[in-house]
């Protein structure tokens, strides 16, 4: 997708004001494609951590809670059992680093092009996600991002998961923003819209190109809700 040379930044663009753009990763700026959910199923089938949801059920709730820290989710999926959540969790992130080898991982096709467009033209950018730092990395190395952007956070960098604020609040204040009303927050969860707004953020918007859809993405609050981060540029100032 051909992205403008210059990214809209007047009176006529959502993004006029904005300082700092948060971006989810996986469903987000990176293509999931099932990924986190084979590395779920791999995770229970080893660790067996399911405690007291049908396979059928626990997968709905992974699917339901995409966006949020993995250490929370496998904690409700252990009944409450701390220890055998801590072992499911990294057998998760195991999984997943296995499936990133096997098969790489890949943008959303313009993700790459919008955020150096971003940055180019004055904002500041960071990544967030769900997932702890080592997969995080792994899948950064894979895209080769690891030096796109100068903010990367994991849930253990910021103090919670979401849908939290933590992540959002983080980021500002790395980034020196002037006031949370120049940030802007786009996630394809509600977990994602949730963390914008309890952050404050002054534009959340919602995206198609992953787990969760239209409904669930307003209903959590998103200001916009638009198919995936490329058509960013092109969206109209959001009246509240």
């Amino acid at each position: 997708m051909t992205l403008p040379t210059h990214i809209p930044t007047t009176t006529g663009s959502a993004l006029h004001g904005i300082e700092l753009v948060v971006f989810d990763m996986a469903g987000t700026t990176v293509s999931d494609d099932g990924v986190v959910e084979t590395a779920f199923q791999r995770a229970a089938e080893r660790t067996h951590v399911v405690a007291h949801l049908s396979p059928a059920d626990a997968l709905a709730y992974v699917r339901q809670t995409m966006g949020m820290s993995k250490i929370d989710v496998f904690t409700y999926l252990a009944d409450g059992d701390i220890t055998a959540a801590a072992r499911a969790t990294a057998a998760f992130e195991d999984a997943y680093a296995e499936l990133i080898e096997e098969h790489g991982a890949a943008e959303i096709p313009g993700s790459e092009a919008l955020i150096r467009h971003l940055i180019a033209d004055g904002m500041k950018v960071a990544l967030t996600t769900g997932f702890a730092p080592v997969t995080r990395d792994a899948i950064l190395r894979s895209l080769g991002w690891i030096d796109l952007v100068d903010i990367a956070l994991s849930p253990v960098d910021a103090g919670r998961g979401r849908p939290t604020p933590d992540l959002v609040l983080t980021a500002a204040l790395r980034a020196g923003v002037s006031a949370m009303s120049a940030v802007a927050v786009l996630g394809d969860t509600a977990s994602d819209v949730r963390s914008g707004r309890a952050a404050g953020a002054g534009l959340v918007i919602g995206v198609l190109s992953g787990s969760h859809g239209r409904a669930a993405l307003e209903e959590a609050g998103a200001d916009a809700v638009i198919d995936d981060v490329t058509l960013l540029p092109s969206l109209a100032p959001v009246t509240g």
